[in-house]
């Protein structure tokens, strides 16, 4: 399964930021909402889906688990395409 991540938008800080973005499996996009939380215990990310977006990831056959595991993964990990002007720096710890 290949995933990738677009981030539209981020607001907050580098304590708690929310992230409106989409994601692609394979050739199919579906948008999400996340909160980011830093410091204490290092980077966390909790990512939101519709149910309608949940149905259809399960629709297409994947597995609902996995496809969040790996959105969350490359979220932690910087794994992810920024709107132009925007840098990981004004919102992630380097």
């Amino acid at each position: 399964m290949k995933l990738t991540v677009n981030i539209q938008e981020i607001t907050g800080t580098q304590m708690a930021a929310k992230i409106v973005g989409n994601f692609v499996v394979d050739e199919y996009s579906f948008p999400f909402t996340g909160i980011a939380f830093g410091r204490i215990g290092g980077q966390n990310i909790g990512v939101k889906l519709t149910d309608d977006v949940e149905k259809n990831i399960k629709d297409l056959g994947y597995d609902l688990d996995v496809v969040i595991d790996t959105l969350q993964k490359n979220l932690i990990q910087g794994d992810l395409t920024l709107p132009e002007g925007l840098q990981k720096e004004s919102f992630a710890d380097d």
